[in-house]
C-alpha cells in the first residue's frame, strides 16, 4: 500500500510539471505493482496443502514422521513460495527440547502449475506433552518483493506424548487404621486379630474363623467378621503451581514430580488397587485454539500468532480423575499427567479445600510436593485430622530443604519420602518394616 500511494503521488507531481519520461516510468511501476498483487494473489488463493502423521500418541523416545504435500491448483506457477510448519515454543525451548526436530520444517520450494511439492521430517519425543503440530504457514510474493501474501493451510496436528513410568520396587504405601475409623469398599486384606463382627457360617470357611460362643448359643455354625488391616488403593494429590517450582531447575523437577505420579499410579493398578489423581495443574488442551483460522493475514506475524497455542487460560477448576479401579484408569490418569501444565491458578491449599469433599477415605492420600509452604502443610494435616491417611512425597534435591519440611509435616502427624533425582525414584515406596 506504501508503494501504491508513493507511486500516484509521483505521477500526480510529474503530470502537474509534464514530465514525460518520469509519468512513463510511474505508469510501467504502476503496471507492475498492480499484476504482481493480482499474481500474488493467485498464487496464495491456489495453494492447497495436506498433512500426514503416522501417529497421534507416543511415548518419550519415539520418533514421529510428518508428511507435508503442498499442491499448486492452478494453471500458473507460482514462482516461490516459503513453507514453514509451526511448532509452539515451549516444544523446543528447552535443552534437550521436548520435541527434537530430524529434518527442515522450514523450506523454500517453486511450484509449477497443477504442481506438488513435498516435505518431510521428523519428532523425537523426548518429553512427555501435549503437543500442537502446524499449522503451516505459507509466504509468497511477486519476483521484486515488492508485495507478499501469507496464509495458513491445514489443521493443527495434535501430539500426546505419554509420561515415563518407572518401575518401583517393594511398593508399599498401605495405611494402618484403628478401629471404626471408616468402612472400607474393597476388603482386600484383613486382621485376625480385630474382630469387626459375627455373621452365618457359610462353605469354605476353615474352622478357626467359627465363633464358638455364638455357636453355642444359637444352635448354629457362625463365623467371625474381622476388621480389614490396611487402606487400598491410593489418591495422588499433585501440586502443579509454577510458584514452588525453582525456574533455574525445570523442567527437570516438575517432570520428575509427573514421572513419580505416572510410575506410582501404575504400582497401584498392577497390584489391582483403586487409584486416583488430583492436581491444580493446567490441562494443555483447555488452552488450545482449535478453530477460526484467519486464511487472509497481512503480515508473517500474525500468521504465526494465530498459528500459535493460546498460553493464556483463566481456568481456576481443579483437574480430578476419580478414584476407582478398571482396566482404563490408569490410561485416563497417564493421559492427564501427558497434558498437565504448570499454572498460576490454584494454590495447593485452594485445591485441598476445594477436593476435600471429593476425596475418598478408603484410600491413601499421597501428596507430591515441592518446596512445601506453612500453608501447603497446614492444608494436608487438616485433611489428616479429618481421617484422611496421608503420605507426603517432597521433590527436592537438597538434603537440608528435605529435612525441615519433613519435620513440619512430622508436626502433623505426616510421614514424608525424599524425591531427589529419578534415581531414587525406584526405591521410594520401598517399605523396610515387616508386617
Amino acid at each position: 500500500m506504501k508503494w501504491l500511494l508513493a507511486v500516484l503521488l509521483l505521477l500526480a507531481l510529474a503530470l502537474n510539471l509534464r514530465l514525460s519520461l518520469p509519468v512513463y516510468a510511474m505508469y510501467a511501476l504502476l503496471g507492475v505493482l498492480l499484476v504482481s498483487r493480482i499474481l500474488t494473489r493467485t498464487w496464495v488463493h491456489n495453494l492447497s496443502a495436506q498433512r500426514e502423521c503416522n501417529r497421534y500418541w507416543a511415548a518419550e523416545g519415539d520418533t514421529v514422521a510428518v508428511v507435508l504435500h503442498v499442491r499448486n491448483l492452478g494453471w500458473l506457477p507460482v514462482a516461490w513460495v516459503l513453507l514453514e510448519d509451526v511448532l509452539p515454543r515451549r516444544a523446543v525451548q528447552w535443552q534437550p527440547p521436548s520435541l527434537t526436530v530430524s529434518g527442515n520444517r522450514l523450506q523454500l520450494a517453486m511450484l509449477k502449475g497443477r504442481g506438488q511439492y513435498t516435505m518431510f521430517y521428523q519428532l523425537h519425543c523426548n518429553r512427555r506433552g501435549f503437543h500442537q503440530v502446524g499449522p503451516l504457514v505459507v509466504e509468497t510474493g511477486d519476483l521484486f518483493g515488492l508485495h507478499r501474501r501469507y496464509r495458513v493451510l491445514t489443521s493443527p496436528h495434535f501430539l500426546l506424548v505419554y509420561p515415563k513410568v518407572v518401575p518401583l520396587e517393594g511398593f508399599e504405601l498401605a495405611s494402618r487404621r484403628p478401629i471404626g475409623e471408616i468402612r472400607l469398599v474393597h476388603r482386600l486384606y484383613e486382621d485376625p486379630t480385630r474382630i469387626a463382627g459375627v455373621r452365618r457360617y457359610e462353605a469354605g470357611d476353615p474352622l478357626n474363623r467359627v465363633h464358638w460362643p455364638a455357636t453355642a448359643r444359637t444352635g448354629r455354625l457362625h463365623s467371625k467378621v474381622f476388621e480389614p488391616s490396611c487402606v487400598a488403593g491410593a489418591t495422588l494429590l499433585l501440586d502443579f503451581h509454577q510458584s514452588t517450582f525453582d525456574p533455574h531447575h525445570e523442567p527437570y523437577r516438575s517432570e520428575l514430580s509427573i514421572t513419580a505420579a505416572a510410575s506410582l499410579a501404575n504400582a497401584v493398578d498392577q497390584m489391582d488397587q483403586q487409584i486416583g489423581l488430583v492436581t491444580n495443574g493446567r490441562d494443555a488442551a483447555d488452552r488450545i485454539r482449535q478453530e477460526g483460522w484467519d486464511y487472509d493475514l497481512r503480515s508473517r506475524r500474525a500468521a504465526r500468532r494465530a498459528a500459535a497455542m493460546n498460553d493464556r487460560s483463566e481456568r481456576l477448576r481443579p483437574i480430578v480423575v476419580e478414584t476407582r479401579r478398571g482396566p482404563e484408569q490408569l490410561g485416563r490418569i497417564l493421559e492427564t499427567l501427558a497434558r498437565v501444565e504448570l499454572t498460576d491458578g490454584l494454590s495447593f491449599a485452594q485445591l485441598a479445600q476445594e477436593t476435600a469433599s471429593r476425596l475418598p477415605r478408603d484410600a491413601t492420600l499421597v501428596a507430591l510436593l515441592s518446596h512445601p509452604s506453612l500453608e501447603t502443610i497446614a492444608a494436608l494435616g487438616l485433611l489428616r485430622r479429618k481421617g484422611l491417611a496421608v503420605t507426603a512425597i517432597v521433590n527436592l534435591y537438597d538434603d537440608g530443604e528435605f529435612e525441615r519440611a519433613a519435620a513440619q509435616l512430622a508436626a502433623e502427624g505426616i510421614d514424608a519420602r525424599h524425591l531427589k533425582t529419578l534415581e531414587s525414584l525406584p526405591t521410594l515406596c520401598q517399605q523396610y518394616v515387616l508386617r
